[in-house]
């Protein structure tokens, strides 16, 4: 894998210039990108960046964060609260984010879309009222473990941490997860899943593969 230098802002706008002038692969009127990564790559703050650069173009852009689409805590702590086997197949709520997120994008759909469903700090529903996305706008999910589960992106991006600093730089209290993503590189391979690849190990001197010619 060919990885070039680059800064975060130049790879947003880079990233922003590739959406703005796709076609939803689906034939719907709705673009949907992914930012894919561990908690410690910090997926949220570089979704904001893209975000705000289709915005500059335009676009209506609609951020969502996998951490509120999470099941649960009866259900993700049913094998106790730091098992990585759970939290690799059953914390996150694919069939809510299917049923709220991606099924009214879809070629037909009214754009109508949760912007999450959970709230795992006090465990209960967020209630949180629907965002109505017009024709044009962009999905872009962020969060982990977000290839191999069919979703229908039109771009994907994953940002890489080597297993030496996704340790270093998750919090002492998330150190259980690592066996997760080891997982997740050995079953999904999200480097080889992605359409652009994001090494980030120094977080201030990303480095990328250049987006699809696609």
């Amino acid at each position: 894998m060919q990885l070039r230098p680059i800064t975060w802002d130049r790879l947003a706008e880079a990233l922003a210039d590739h959406l703005h002038a796709q076609v939803p692969a689906d034939g719907s009127s709705w673009l949907k990108a992914a930012v894919d990564g561990a908690p410690a790559a910090r997926t949220g703050e570089f979704a904001a960046l893209v975000a705000a650069a289709l915005k500059l173009r335009g676009r209506t852009v609609h951020v969502v964060d996998t951490e509120g689409f999470l099941r649960p805590a009866s259900l993700r702590f049913e094998y106790g609260k730091q098992d990585p086997d759970t939290y690799f197949e059953g914390w996150f709520d694919t069939g809510a984010l299917w049923r709220e997120v991606f099924g009214p994008l879809e070629a037909g759909g009214g754009g109508r879309v949760l912007p999450d469903i959970w709230n795992p700090a006090t465990d209960r529903a967020t209630r949180s009222p629907y965002v109505q996305l017009p024709p044009g706008g962009v999905l872009l999910v962020h969060g982990p473990l977000l290839f191999g589960r069919w979703f229908p992106f039109d771009l994907t991006v994953h940002v890489r941490l080597s297993p030496g600093a996704l340790a270093r730089r998750t919090d002492e209290g998330e150190q259980w997860m690592l066996p997760a993503f080891v997982r997740y590189e050995d079953e999904v391979d999200p480097s080889e899943a992605a359409d652009v690849v994001v090494r980030a190990d120094d977080a201030r001197h990303p480095a990328w593969t250049g987006l699809p010619d696609r």
